[in-house]
């Protein structure tokens, strides 16, 4: 295929829903390879007018919190519920370790094989920024290829929660009681990204210990300044193991009022604007560093700098400054 009938294919392809298609574009999108990441761009470019209209979901949790069991559940109910949902995962550690969401997928048996449902593992490599940047743009493919639920999974932890939260409408954080101290394991940050905090794993024994690590944090966030004067983040409870799923679909009804209250104040539209905006210049910084680090004037004297800073023959604002000026040179500046 010539290039124009190439873009042609992919963007109807993805526009027609057709799964295939979706998950080579994402492929595409995931690629270093310069020719499939100028594909991947204007692949994006025609469908981001398509893009927007889902409800996207932020989803991040201690260790052992039973995250994976709750997206399941979760996203079976939703798709029970006549709704397409669609799993990216931002995971920074897959650089060192390649991640866990591909063990996620295998462990989401009953969602991962529901036609309306689609769960993509983030890359196998590379920054928190560069797979943020792809599981953006994947965002933005699976809502053009008719993804009305977008769930946003940090496998990571760290920033990934700050990265995340950065780019869906409704960020909720899942913990767990009974595990020594529930306030102790959580940052303050973390608390403070929360547009809804729900205790997992409140069935069995676990009911009355869920229930008092509830009105532990519903009074640790009284101490912390709400984003917005329109919505208090509340705490909850749910259990995935229960198949009326009661509390989990109080965690939907919770992100539906969010977004109603949110859209009624034109809050909702101007968080994705700044978002969008935000997501600008996290490209140029990017980019910045990317054509930086490319530089051959650069690149002669990088190593040599590098080892010197750190024999400590010369200090880091100084090396700093010596690559920068190269760099200007280079430019006639």
């Amino acid at each position: 295929m010539t290039m124009p009938e190439e873009l042609t294919y992919f963007v109807e392809g993805v526009l027609n829903g057709d799964r295939r298609i979706l998950a080579r574009t994402i492929t595409l999108i995931e690629s270093t390879l310069p020719a499939h990441r100028a594909l991947a761009r204007d692949i994006v470019d025609r469908l981001v007018p398509h893009s927007g209209k889902a409800v996207r979901l932020g989803i991040t949790g201690v260790p052992g919190v039973g995250k994976s069991t709750f997206i399941e559940s979760f996203g079976t109910m939703l798709v029970e519920d006549g709704h397409k949902v669609a799993v990216l995962a931002v995971d920074p550690s897959s650089k060192r370790s390649g991640g866990s969401i591909l063990a996620d997928k295998t462990r989401m048996e009953k969602l991962a094989v529901e036609e309306n449902a689609f769960i993509r593992p983030s890359p196998s490599s590379g920054t928190l920024g560069g797979v943020a940047r792809k599981t953006r743009e994947s965002m933005l493919v699976c809502e053009a290829a008719g993804f009305d639920v977008m769930i946003i999974e940090t496998v990571g932890v760290g920033q990934s929660e700050t990265t995340v939260a950065s780019m869906v409408d409704f960020f909720l954080v899942l913990m767990i009681a009974g595990a020594g101290d529930e306030l102790q394991g959580m940052k303050k940050g973390v608390l403070e990204l929360a547009d809804a905090l729900a205790i997992n794993k409140a069935d069995g024994d676990n009911v009355k210990k869920a229930e008092r690590a509830r009105k532990e944090y519903e009074n640790a966030l009284h101490y912390l300044r709400p984003a917005t004067p329109t919505w208090t983040p509340p705490v909850l409870t749910c259990s995935a193991k229960d198949d009326s799923r009661p509390g989990i679909r109080k965690i939907w009804e919770t992100v539906l009022d969010h977004r109603q209250k949110l859209s009624a104040t034109s809050e909702l539209e101007e968080k994705r604007r700044r978002q969008a905006v935000d997501w600008m210049w996290d490209l140029i910084k990017e980019g910045l560093q990317d054509r930086f680090q490319a530089d051959p004037s650069v690149r002669c004297r990088l190593d040599e700098l590098e080892r010197a800073v750190a024999d400590g023959e010369t200090a880091p604002t100084a090396a700093a400054t010596q690559l920068l000026f190269l760099l200007d040179k280079e430019k006639g500046l």
